[in-house]
Parts: C-alpha cells; sequence; structure tokens
C-alpha cells in the first residue's frame, strides 16, 4: 500500500472513531540530512500545541500482518499518551526572557540540508551546522525539545548572535559531557540486556588505538560536546592529537594519533559505517575530523 492510500484511510479511521470535532490531517516533515516522514496531525478543536505521530512506523506494521484495526488502536493509544502536551501553556515561549535559559545548540551537516537551514537560526563550523533548539522541562509533559526557528528569532526581536551566546553558555551546563572507553560501553550494554558484547566488530577492525565516545549524559545530541570549552583540549593534554570520527549527531569517536592508523582508512569506514549502520537522519558528516593540541583547533582531513 502506498503511504498516501494509508494516510487516507488512516485519517478517515480516526476521525470516525474521535469524532467530527477532531481536525485530522497528515504533513510531510522535512527531518535531518533530506529526510522526509509523513506526520499524523490530530488536532481537537480550540488545542493550539499538537503531537505529530509519524506513520512510516505504522505502515510498516501493517504491511507485516497487523490488522488494520489493531493498527489504529496502537495509534490512538500513541495519540493519547503524547496527547498531553496540547495542554501545555505555551505562552511563555513568546518571552526570550522566559526561555532564553534553556536555549541550547546541536550540530547537523550542512550538506544536504540546505533548505531546511533556510529557515533556522545556524552558525556555520567547518562543513557543519550550529543549531539551536529550547529544551523544555515540564512536570506534566515531561521533557522535550522545540526547534528555533527564524519565525521565532524575529518574534523575540533578537539576533543570532545572542542565541549563540545563551546556547554556549546554556548547553554544557544542561548536558554536561561524558567520554567512555569503547570497553565500558560495552559493560554497560551487556549490564542493560543481559547480553553479551565483544569489541571485535567488522567497524573497528584493524583499529590499533583505544577508541573513546564523547558525548552528554542523555546520549541526545551529543556530537556537539567537541564545541564544549575545554573539553577536547583536557582530553588531548592526555591522549595526544585526536582523530574525531562522527559516529552520529548524538555522538563522537575519540581515537588518539599515535601514528598506526591512517587517515585514508579512517575516511572510508566514516563513509561505510554511516551507510550500514547509522539512521540516514543520524548521520552527522561523511567527514574525518582532527584536533591538533599545539593550536587548539579543529579540522577537517
Amino acid at each position: 500500500m502506498t503511504m498516501d492510500a494509508f494516510a487516507g484511510k488512516i485519517c478517515a479511521a480516526v476521525k470516525g472513531t474521535l469524532g467530527e470535532e477532531f481536525h485530522t490531517e497528515v504533513r510531510e516533515v522535512r527531518k535531518n540530512n533530506g529526510v522526509i516522514l509523513h506526520g499524523l496531525v490530530i488536532q481537537e478543536e480550540g488545542q493550539r500545541m499538537v503531537p505529530i505521530i509519524y506513520l512510516e512506523y505504522f505502515l510498516e506494521t501493517y504491511e507485516s500482518g497487523m490488522p488494520f484495526e489493531a493498527v489504529v488502536c496502537r495509534l490512538l493509544s500513541v495519540y493519547k499518551e503524547e496527547g498531553e502536551i496540547g495542554s501545555m501553556d505555551m505562552e511563555f515561549f513568546m518571552s526570550y526572557e522566559k526561555v532564553k535559559d534553556r536555549i541550547c545548540y546541536r550540530l547537523i551537516r550542512r550538506k544536504g540540508n540546505e533548505e531546511m537551514l533556510e529557515g533556522m537560526p545556524h552558525v556555520d563550523f567547518l562543513d557543519l551546522a550550529v543549531c539551536f533548539y529550547y529544551d523544555y522541562c515540564d512536570r506534566k509533559t515531561g521533557n522535550g525539545t522545540i526547534q528555533i526557528h527564524n519565525s521565532h528569532m524575529e518574534m523575540w526581536g533578537v539576533y543570532v548572535e545572542e542565541l549563540e551566546r545563551a546556547a554556549y553558555e546554556n548547553t554544557p551546563e544542561i548536558h554536561p559531557w561524558s567520554c567512555s572507553g569503547m570497553r565500558e560501553i560495552l559493560e554497560e550494554c551487556e549490564r542493560q540486556s543481559g547480553g553479551d558484547f565483544t569489541d571485535g566488530s567488522e567497524t573497528g577492525e584493524g583499529i590499533a588505538a583505544p577508541m573513546k565516545i564523547l558525548s552528554n549524559r542523555t546520549r541526545l545530541h551529543g556530537a556537539a560536546c567537541i564545541l564544549y570549552p575545554g573539553v577536547l583540549e583536557g582530553i588531548a593534554e592526555k591522549e595526544g592529537n585526536l582523530f574525531i570520527i562522527p559516529s552520529s549527531v548524538h555522538e563522537t569517536i575519540l581515537l588518539p594519533d599515535d601514528g598506526t592508523n591512517s587517515a585514508e582508512a579512517l575516511k572510508w569506514m566514516i563513509h561505510e559505517v554511516n551507510r550500514t549502520h547509522v539512521v540516514p537522519e543520524e548521520v552527522l558528516s561523511d567527514s574525518l575530523y582532527y584536533y591538533d593540541l599545539s593550536r587548539k583547533e579543529i579540522v577537517v582531513l
């Protein structure tokens, strides 16, 4: 079944269940790296803020054999769980003074995101872009993020430089960095899953020096930690100059340059892993980066 046919069928079923006072529509949502998802919007009369439920998972579930009625039931269950966000009071978001203390930044690549970046305040960094979002914490609806667009900046009457200053101060404070060895990560996976993991994976084959994973404690948008003041410098003072492998938007891998690893081999590994192991919208970059301690600078190799 095509997505258009499935979406139409879903909209009709949801409206038939919830009633005419609910408006339903499907919107194409542009995500990171040009990925387009189909989001179902269910809006009750008077509701100002609504969750978006992406239909790709539900279509896959339906095509895997789940009865359509069961798919609709599961979707409505998700809507009920996430629908609380609609009751969130968003009046505070009109005031920059009320949001500035929780404005944070994340990293995405510029290539493939040109159209999206046109509508978002950002700062270029090498072949990447530093983008800004509001990190909210609500007792009723939980935690989440709101992407900051040019329209928000115009509403607040602020410039990119003000967002940048706020985000560079807030992000390390709200999302402290964490740097763990591969062995620690594998042991954590074993504890959580009860499985048996080894570090001799195909993606790390031939890499001689010990890798470290740099992210934040929540492991969401943790690749931005390479920009935290003093973090790479402090690690490099102990380990030496560092290859920076962009494993995803959520983390980077730091590999001390001990002379045993070829930059070309690492570039090939990044390219292959991005296409075989990373969800498309979470790919950060195909580039290999390098931190030079003497220059205290990140460069693209």
